[in-house]
């Protein structure tokens, strides 16, 4: 469990702490996201709320220059495409979990706006260390991204299946 995840909904106050805490450590800001072409080692340190501090004076310590910074806000399209989503598959699954993802999904629209991901990372020797914090509500908005996600691979899969097929 993320440790800030247990106490904020929106992550913008722990975002602007996290920019003022690298530039009073003068080190720079790259907007960027590491992605998963690339080796990485994730900080793990779930005890300590504020262990982004630990892992911002790391980067220093190893001589980082910059860091990169990105986050997640909630877009009102992107959550829009998500329900529009469950809805299309709910004659693929059981009606009942098909309903109960839809019902958490439409109670996703508090969280539009807010920042629910924020993601630092640095790199250092050929591999780039991250340190990752979201909420709980956008773990579970990644969880039913996924799971239509999931869901639209199983029909693509059969589909080709299908055209495989003398």
């Amino acid at each position: 469990m993320n440790p800030l995840s247990m106490h904020f909904d929106n992550l913008a106050s722990t975002k602007d702490d996290m920019v003022a805490f690298i530039e009073g450590h003068g080190i720079r800001r790259v907007p960027a996201h590491a992605g998963d072409e690339i080796p990485t080692i994730l900080w793990e340190d779930e005890t300590n709320p504020d262990s982004w501090k630990d892992f911002v004076e790391t980067a220093k310590a190893a001589g980082a220059t910059f860091i990169t910074m990105s986050d997640v806000v909630l877009e009102k399209e992107d959550l829009e495409l998500l329900i529009e989503e469950l809805q299309e598959q709910d004659y693929n699954i059981e009606m009942g979990a098909a309903s109960s993802e839809l019902d958490e999904a439409q109670a996703l629209v508090s969280h539009i706006g807010k920042i629910g991901h924020v993601q630092l990372g640095f790199p250092h020797q050929g591999i780039v260390f991250l340190y990752e914090t979201s909420t709980e509500w956008y773990d579970r908005y990644r969880q039913l991204l996924d799971s239509v996600g999931d869901l639209g691979d199983i029909v693509f899969e059969d589909d080709d299946n299908e055209d495989e097929q003398p």
